[in-house]
């Protein structure tokens, strides 16, 4: 299984406080932060497993779910008021997670599945255009990643301002778009059937 980049998978986070050093944020803030770290814990793993192809039979279930999920810890960041750290710039916390692995792999998962098509801005225009979903959930892992190198260093508010941020400014987007094809294509894998084999079924769950 690929590692999971930036995030400790024996879960439930670290405490926002570091020896030595005074909390960053109020407790209702903490709360939230440990929240969505836990949540973004939760999705990145999940991401790692389906790459590895260890349950295919169960993958856009998977993903459905834990797209969902990580969704409404945004949802939250999104509806509160903005989160402003202490700095006005971004602490260091070393370079970049490499997620090129985790996104070939994921393209090799979606194969013949991956790129789709959307209106850029429904509120703007009608333009459309192409995505994959490999690419999506790299992005919105990418921007968890992020804050939560930020959270294991116990910059809490920052954190929080970077998730709530990229919420807002992409992940929020392409993970509201990439979770509307994964419900697509379970559609299209439950429901596309022949008409015979679906009669066949209704018929067993009517009569047991």
């Amino acid at each position: 299984m690929p590692d999971t980049p930036g995030i400790d998978e024996q879960g439930g986070g670290p405490s926002t406080d570091v020896p030595g050093r005074p909390a960053d944020a109020p407790p209702d803030l903490a709360e939230v932060a440990a929240s969505v770290s836990r949540e973004a814990r939760a999705f990145v793993t999940t991401l790692t497993e389906v790459a590895a192809g260890t349950n295919p039979e169960v993958a856009i279930p998977l993903l459905l779910l834990a797209v969902s999920d990580v969704l409404a810890a945004g949802a939250r960041l999104g509806a509160m008021v903005d989160v402003v750290p202490p700095e006005r710039f971004e602490p260091d916390v070393g370079p970049d997670a490499d997620l090129d692995p985790l996104r070939a792999a994921l393209e090799n998962v979606f194969e013949g599945l991956d790129a789709y098509v959307e209106v850029d801005d429904p509120l703007l225009g009608q333009s459309l255009v192409s995505s994959s979903v490999s690419g999506d959930l790299v992005l919105v892992a990418g921007a968890l990643v992020q804050g939560q190198r930020h959270f294991d260093a116990g910059q809490t508010l920052e954190a929080l301002w970077w998730w709530q941020y990229s919420y807002l400014a992409n992940w929020g987007e392409r993970g509201s778009a990439v979770l509307r094809v994964l419900q697509v294509i379970l559609a299209h894998l439950r429901l596309d059937v022949d008409d015979e084999v679906a009669a066949e079924a209704e018929f067993q769950a009517l009569h047991p």
